[in-house]
Order: structure tokens, then sequence, then C-alpha cells
């Protein structure tokens, strides 16, 4: 028989795009012992989960649940679950996750109408609604913060756009929740999905999701029970049946809802660890936690500008909470990264596609959007771009950093 040593993850600082360093609290929930999923005790923390999440993403509604699963999970439920097959839906790309979204809703059998602007870049409110007005999309799905580019996407005015044509409008918030501005109801969005390993300070592994009245009418239109739980008083939908049995968001709103109709076993751990990082994100303040994302992102690009490295990308619409930096011609990207990561135990990302190895991306996330961390992540970059022979202005991050970061806060 073969066995390994005991668990003892090394002590890394997750400062890359995600995931990141959990919040101690979120570690210590997740340790609590598990119930059964019928268990009052277990309800109750569901529907107080569902509380939760609709202060967080700002919205009455109340299909507001969590799908077991990580970011992709929630973002594949919604758009499985909304999209029949010939339906037409309009994907503007501005960087790798926009692909996702267009994939997922391919193979959902959607006619995908996509248009992508260059990476470091955002999609203007005036061609999304040139877009809507020739294609007569279904559905709109836009990304809001996409790591790949760093970029964050103006969502304001596009709902009213939709609104406006009879689209129905989601985003993938994932990588933006809580560290950037989100209102679901004010912005009109009918469909939002979001994971925990970003800036809520959570493990990758549970999808809080919240569904527009619109949204769930159309949800419950290809409503199905499978067989073995279907009773007399359950009657199928008059659209298609959706084509995952495990994304069904139909029976899932059920099994969340009053009927607690059985569908899966609900991941106990991961909803410990969604209910926390709501809980403590809450209890700090929606505006407090955004304006930390802002105060340490900040920190952290006036370091790098003062170090002598270049930002990539449009800065007017930065995340708060990634930022994307030039890798100097005369350095090796990934070696400096594993240097990083083996010399510091700090952990910083690549790109993708056309990005790949021309940038780094650097997170100040949840725990970890701190002036400690900010500064040991510059100190120990410098300290490696001297020794590989870049040409830096020794010192000046720390001190740039250092100083934003006091008069900021």
């Amino acid at each position: 028989m073969q066995t390994f040593e005991h668990l003892s993850a090394p002590p890394r600082m997750l400062m890359g795009p995600g995931p990141i360093s959990a919040y101690p609290r979120v570690l210590r929930a997740l340790s609590n012992q598990l119930i059964g999923q019928y268990d009052p005790a277990m309800t109750n923390y569901m529907n107080q989960t569902m509380e939760l999440y609709r202060q967080v993403f700002k919205t009455k509604n109340d299909a507001t649940v969590l799908v077991d699963g990580t970011s992709r999970a929630g973002i594949e439920a919604v758009l499985v679950s909304l999209i029949e097959p010939g339906d037409t839906v309009l994907v503007p790309i501005f960087g790798r996750f926009g692909h996702l979204l267009s994939e997922i809703a391919q193979r959902a059998g959607a006619q995908v109408i996509s248009f992508e602007v260059e990476w470091g870049t955002v999609v203007s409110d005036s061609a999304v609604e040139q877009a809507i007005i020739k294609h007569k999309p279904k559905l709109l799905a836009l990304v809001q913060g996409d790591t790949s580019t760093t970029m964050l996407q103006p969502l304001q005015g596009i709902g009213e756009i939709c609104k406006k044509h009879g689209v129905l409008f989601y985003s993938d918030a994932t990588a933006s929740i809580v560290g950037n501005p989100f209102e679901t109801d004010l912005w009109q969005l009918d469909a939002v999905s979001v994971g925990l390993q970003k800036c809520l300070g959570g493990p990758s592994g549970s999808a809080p999701i919240t569904l527009s009245p619109n949204a769930v009418e159309l949800i419950r239109k290809r409503k199905h029970v499978e067989a073995g739980i279907r009773t007399q008083s359950h009657q199928s939908g008059s659209a298609s049946r959706i084509s995952s049995n495990y994304f069904d968001l139909g029976m899932i709103l059920d099994y969340w809802g009053e009927e607690r109709l059985n569908h899966h076993t609900e991941a106990t751990s991961m909803l410990y660890a969604a209910r926390e990082c709501a809980q403590l994100n809450l209890e700090e303040g929606l505006d407090e936690v955004i304006k930390r994302h802002q105060l340490a992102g900040g920190a952290m690009a006036a370091g790098l500008r003062a170090m002598g490295l270049n930002l990539f990308g449009d800065q007017a619409h930065k995340m708060n909470n990634v930022v994307g930096v030039v890798i100097p011609s005369e350095v090796n990207g990934d070696a400096i990264r594993m240097a990083m990561l083996n010399q510091f135990n700090i952990e910083i990302g690549t790109s993708f596609g056309p990005l790949h190895g021309k940038i780094w991306r650097i997170g100040t996330m949840g725990y970890n959007a701190r002036l400690d961390t900010v500064l040991l992540t510059l100190v120990a970059l410098e300290a490696l771009l001297v020794q590989a022979g870049a040409v830096v202005h020794k010192g000046a991050a720390y001190q740039v950093a250092s100083a934003f970061y006091l008069e900021g806060s």
C-alpha cells in the first residue's frame, strides 16, 4: 500500500489573479462539523446564505442561491438554464473569459454572435447597442472584470439598453464582486454569477448566483422534475427541458426553496465558507471593502510605476484588485515568477493568449488587500529584478507605495 505525507501546504502568499489566500475566519468556518442536508440547522444556514448574498449582490431577487462547484459551474448553470437550442446570444469579448462565455453558450446550443475589442480596452455601450439592434439576441452575456487583461467593463448603462430592446442581461462578476462596485438591481441585470476565490476571500468551490423574476419565469417554463421524486402535483413546463441535470436551475431553485425538493446533496463545508465570506464582507461594509481594494490596488500600481515598470492596458478601466505589469524585455518572466514563489513564497500570475509571457498579473484581493502584502510583493519583485539585471529605480517602490497607502487610509 502506498501512502503519502500528511497534508502540510506551503505558506504561500497568493498575490496573483486568483485564487487568493482565504480569510482566517473562512478557514475556520470550513472546519465545522458536517450536518445533514435537511437538518433544520442546515436549512437555516441555507436561508441565511441566500439573504446574505442578496445584500452582496445588492438585489431583492428571491432567487439568490449557491451552485455547488467552481465559478465556472455558476456560469454554466446560468447559461444552460436560460439558453434554448437556437437562441441568439450576444457575447462582447475583451479578454479570455469572454471567449469562455461564448464557448459555454455554444455548447448550450446557442447561435453566438460575438465581437472582440483589443485586449487592454473595454467595450463601449454604443457598440453593444448597435450589435443588439443588428442581431436581436435573446441574451447578452458580458464579463465585468476579466483578470486575463485586468480590465473592468462598465455595466451601468448596459442594463437600460437591454431592457429597451427586450434582451436578458447576464454578467460574470467572479473576479470583481466586492472589490469593485456592483449593483444588480440598479444596473438592471437579470442574472449574475460569481465565485468565492477572488475578492470575496474564500476557496474555489461554490458559485453564488442571483436571478431576476424575468429569468426565473423563463427557467420555470423549462421546468422538469426527475423521475423518482416527481409527484402528480409536479407539472412539466411548456418549453424545452434544460439539457443538464446537475446545472438545472429549475431543480436547484426547488431544492433551495420551500419545497426542499431533493436535487443534490449540498456541499456543506462550501456552504459554510460561502456564508462566512458574505458575512465578513458585510460586517466590514461593502463600501469599505471596495475602498480597501482600491487603496491596496492603487498602492501596488503606484509602487510598480515608481520601480520603472510599465502597466498594461487602459488604466482608466483597470480593476481595483488586479494590475497588469509589462515584463521587462531583459528578464525571463517565468523565471522571476518561480523565484518569487520559491524564495519568497509569493505567487504572482502570468496571462493567457496574446498576453502570455508578456505581462505579469499581480492581485491585491480579499485578505491580501493590505499594506504589508503590497510592500512585501514589491520588495521581493524589485530584489529579483535587480538580481536578473533589469534596470529599476531601487527603493522607490517601497517609498511611493507606503506614501500612497498612508495618504489614502
